[in-house]
């Protein structure tokens, strides 16, 4: 029952940090408090109505409540895993090309993978986090004791879009963090294994990059972790998640830090950049390591506007965990 109820508490808050994020995607911290200027505290807003700062906006009218690509494509991955009872890169591929949120060339890993039209296509690259938010679901199905599986399965999840290994490296940290969490893994064991996960995966896509995953969570961490307090602002000055060696790591050590889905979610959203990547990523590890960090008041809004019954799919990938 209680792997029942990380797993459950892992999708809700992946899908509330998802939600929340978005509301401030891609805005500079200066931008962000321009928009809301006492911060967000959650869903500024009614639910439903569209986000002032997306009205007229000619890809998509975005929702207060609403989910983006971040929770479609774990969707997607689910619905893989549950009919494969495994993590194969075709059957992620055929789910992701059903996917219809963040489809413009301003995307362009999935840009090009749906133009492509190929559910076995094998990408060659591609370095953003657009595997890692994806790939909680790699996490909930494998157990922590089986960590060569973690890594390749979250490899199978990447490579439809994402083929860089800065992009695998990270899939395969988050994935292993969420494994550990789930197994009631401390902070610590969180940290270790996502480390270790993202070395691993190192040799599935060599790399002349100096900069590697494992190093870029394991500094950001010690970095972090030693701040007598967290704070938007000293976050965005220095760690502003603009680009792959600071997105997925930035979600890991506040989930890391903090062990508050709450906590993570408002740093997140509240920095700004990829702030919906970050608050979900960060989300799910933080709801997997202590599940009454939960919204429930959040994650009502978000179930209410969406409807996606994540604690069903939750339920189903615990069941087949080991």
């Amino acid at each position: 029952m209680e792997m029942k109820i990380r797993a459950t508490a892992c999708l809700k808050a992946l899908a509330t940090g998802d939600a929340i994020g978005k509301q401030s995607e891609m805005l500079s911290h200066n931008d962000v408090l321009h928009w809301y200027p006492q911060g967000i505290r959650g869903f500024q807003g009614s639910p439903d109505r569209i986000i002032p700062r997306y009205l007229g906006n000619a890809n998509r009218e975005w929702r207060i409540g609403e989910t983006t690509d971040d929770t479609e494509q774990t969707i997607a991955v689910a619905r893989a895993i549950l009919r494969d009872r495994n993590v194969l890169h075709h059957s992620v591929g055929r789910e992701l090309l059903q996917c219809k949120k963040s489809i413009h060339a301003g995307v362009k890993s999935m840009w090009t993978f749906k133009q492509i039209v190929d559910p076995c296509r094998v990408a060659t690259d591609g370095d953003g986090c657009g595997a890692a938010m994806r790939v909680s679901p790699v996490g909930i199905l494998y157990s922590s004791g089986r960590f060569d599986d973690l890594v390749k399965g979250a490899y199978e999840a990447s490579i439809p879009t994402h083929g860089g290994q800065l992009a695998i490296c990270a899939a395969a940290a988050v994935a292993a963090a969420v494994s550990v969490a789930l197994d009631g893994g401390s902070a610590t064991d969180v940290l270790k294994s996502s480390v270790r996960a993202a070395q691993m995966a190192e040799i599935l896509q060599p790399s002349v990059n100096a900069v590697t995953m494992a190093s870029a969570i394991q500094k950001m961490h010690d970095d972090l972790s030693g701040w007598r307090e967290l704070k938007a602002n000293d976050i965005a000055r220095i760690y502003f998640p603009d680009r792959p060696q600071t997105k997925v790591p930035l979600a890991i050590s506040l989930a890391i830090i903090t062990q508050s889905v709450e906590d993570t979610i408002l740093l997140a959203s509240n920095i700004g950049g990829d702030a919906d990547s970050v608050a979900s990523i960060g989300g799910a590890i933080a709801g997997a390591l202590n599940p009454e960090s939960v919204n429930q008041d959040w994650f009502n809004v978000v179930n209410t506007v969406n409807n996606d019954d994540l604690p069903k799919t939750a339920h189903a990938l615990a069941a087949l965990r080991n």
